[in-house]
């Protein structure tokens, strides 16, 4: 199919919709995780519900039952991605989950801010806050604690995300949501700020992109290791978060891997970003 796109939407086999400013729970699996006849099962039964839905007179009655069904289909979803008998299960040598890992980690303060992850044998829940641009700069709080601007190339954080060197770092940064535009901090430092209308889908790319290419090399192996699609869930607030939250820890757990989720190695969540 092709794409289609927009500022804040794309389609290719599953709607995404990418608005600045949220958290986003992703899920994304490996090639051949689940089979054909299955994947087309449940889309075909999603097409079958969508359709009910659009029907309906209410657009308040619509979102909810909308939201109702994708919680439902994404638990069939990850179900049978658990108990799948015929997936690779990459994921479980422990040399590739730390590949993934530690790329998951990498991009923390710089492509988003990280608030959990689970890392399963055949899939990866990922929960995160994309940074605008894709570099780390975030300018919610400019103002606050700069209190060694004047250290020359000592390093200080702005908000919750951009890493500069503080050289006199005094000055309005309005410009952040310019595309493509430059400004300059303090006296000396350039940041070109490069704005996308596709922050999750870039970020999953490139994160995909890169573990694929290392994970391949160390299990000897060539091809897709990732499946091309993602599933991807734009957190509305606080309480869905900490749901979303506490659903990726219980993963293994529920999946018969662990009898505590504290014991499976492969999970992390912030919580500063729960309170």
């Amino acid at each position: 199919m092709k794409e289609q796109k927009n500022e804040t939407y794309y389609k290719r086999n599953l709607p995404h919709y990418q608005p600045e400013g949220y958290t986003f729970f992703v899920t994304f699996r490996l090639a051949g995780s689940l089979p054909i006849a299955v994947i087309k099962k449940l889309k075909e039964d999603k097409e079958k519900e969508l359709k009910k839905i659009a029907c309906m007179t209410s657009q308040k009655q619509k979102a909810i039952k909308y939201y109702e069904y994708q919680r439902k289909y994404f638990g069939r979803f990850d179900g049978l991605l658990d108990k799948s008998e015929s997936s690779p299960m990459w994921l479980q040598e422990e040399g590739v989950a730390e590949i993934v890992k530690e790329a998951i980690h990498f991009r923390d303060g710089k492509e988003y801010e990280l608030v959990a992850y689970t890392i399963m044998p055949n899939h990866v829940h990922l929960v995160f806050r994309p940074i605008v641009g894709g570099i780390n700069v975030t300018l919610q709080n400019v103002n606050r604690d700069l209190s060694r601007e004047n250290n020359n190339n000592s390093t200080d954080q702005i908000g919750s995300g951009i890493n500069v060197t503080l050289q006199n770092v005094n000055r309005d940064l309005s410009r952040e949501n310019n595309n493509n535009s430059t400004d300059q901090i303090g006296s000396g430092i350039n940041v070109t700020l490069q704005k996308s209308n596709y922050l999750v889908t870039d970020i999953l790319r490139k994160l995909k992109g890169s573990t694929a290419r290392d994970c391949n090399k160390l299990l000897k192996r060539t091809g897709a290791f990732w499946h091309h699609e993602s599933y991807d869930h734009v957190v509305r607030n606080i309480e869905e978060l900490r749901r979303i939250v506490n659903y990726v820890l219980l993963n293994p757990v529920k999946a018969g891997l662990v009898d505590d989720y504290e014991k499976w190695k492969w999970s992390y969540y912030n919580p500063k970003y729960l309170m």
